[in-house]
């Protein structure tokens, strides 16, 4: 028997969520059921298929329902059809709601971060309901992560609505850290005229100055220090200077020079009595090694066991040999 449309119980929206659609209906029918099962009159919650426009039962119920486990900001179409005892079918006209937007949480700043998205982020911290600072799963804030990436509008638009600079990872590091070492200059240059300053250190002691270092990036290196960074400035578990983490990591001879001009230490010890000069020949960094005595680094010098770069090159030599 075909169904009879537009029946005189259509559906009502009730609470709609962005995952789910509360429907109900007024039935004359609600009350206790007596007799057995096959007299009593049924209800089914239809689903329209969006491509094929075909339906299908998503719930056979007395009472009002709840669809579940839908997609945010999308259209939905139900129909409730009734089934009597007689085997009389009608159906309600056709009923199109749309779930709401997915509520804005610490997921989708951090989306709006990564993707660039200056307008999704302003609509979300314009929400006041997420924290700017909130952390995501691996420990850094959305001022992080945009430092780190070099979105300065991004950057400016955090700050601008609370983001603190001075937010550290788990490692220590904050924004400015981040910038450095990523090498984006435009996001050093913000964030030092918002007050990061340039004496923060990490777990490890280091400063954002040892990070653009270790980052080798030259235009920041140069910023930093112009801006009043201090390139003697030490680690305190090892001791080491800027121009020591150049001898110990990249052996770049460009920015060592820079420091050397603004006044590094050629000649300064770590917490072993050693020296760039021999961390670079321990390292095998020729051209640093050769900057470094062009800059008057001692050779002559000794570690705490007594000996000196000529030592240690003998010994790398042996090493790699």
């Amino acid at each position: 028997m075909n169904p009879e449309k537009y029946p005189e119980l259509p559906l009502v929206i009730g609470k709609v969520s962005h995952h789910s659609i509360e429907l109900s209906w007024m039935n004359a029918e609600n009350k206790p059921r007596n007799g057995p099962p096959e007299r009593w009159t049924r209800f089914s919650v239809e689903q329209m298929d969006p491509k094929t426009h075909t339906y299908s039962t998503v719930y056979m119920v007395q009472h009002p329902s709840c669809c579940k486990g839908l997609e945010p900001s999308t259209s939905y179409g139900f129909r409730l059809r009734v089934t009597r005892a007689s085997g009389e079918c009608s159906l309600s006209p056709v009923l199109s709601v749309f779930t709401t937007r997915e509520p804005f949480s610490g997921k989708k700043l951090h989306q709006a971060v990564h993707r660039e998205d200056d307008e999704e982020l302003t609509t979300v911290l314009q929400s006041g309901t997420v924290d700017v600072d909130v952390y995501d799963k691996m420990g850094f804030s959305p001022l992080m992560v945009a430092a780190q990436k070099g979105f300065t509008s991004l950057v400016d638009i955090l700050v601008k609505h609370g983001a603190d600079i001075n937010k550290k990872d788990s490692t220590g590091k904050e924004s400015l850290m981040q910038a450095c070492f990523a090498g984006h200059l435009d996001t050093v240059k913000y964030l030092r005229n918002c007050g990061s300053t340039c004496e923060s250190q990490d777990t490890d002691g280091c400063t954002p100055l040892h990070w653009a270092v270790d980052g080798v990036h030259l235009p920041v290196i140069t910023y930093m220090i112009q801006d009043g960074c201090e390139v003697r400035g030490r680690v305190f578990l090892s001791l080491w200077t800027p121009l020591m983490r150049v001898s110990a990591i990249s052996g770049n001879a460009a920015v060592a020079s820079i420091l050397l001009q603004a006044g590094a230490d050629v000649n300064v010890r770590d917490k072993a009595g050693k020296t760039p000069l021999m961390v670079a020949v321990l390292n095998n960094h020729v051209e640093l090694v050769k900057l470094l005595l062009y800059g008057g680094a001692d050779h002559h010098m000794k570690n705490e066991y007594g000996a000196g770069a000529a030592d240690m090159a003998k010994a790398f030599v042996r090493q790699v040999t």
